[in-house]
């Protein structure tokens, strides 16, 4: 029997943003430095949208 998905795995990761990890830090910083984008996940948390919304005002 197949299982049903859930909201659990792939898509929950990648709408979160882990500004621990440096190999996600990276990818998420596009044509900024990785110290700010580990401050955008300070600032606004690791929601990816409020990061790159944080990263964008800048």
């Amino acid at each position: 029997m197949a299982q049903t998905p859930t909201s659990r795995g792939r898509a929950q990761d990648r709408a979160r943003v882990a500004g621990g990890q440096d190999h996600e830090v990276k990818y998420e910083a596009k044509g900024v430095s990785k110290d700010a984008v580990k401050k955008a996940v300070k600032n606004a948390g690791n929601s990816r949208k409020k990061v790159e919304a944080e990263i964008d005002r800048r």
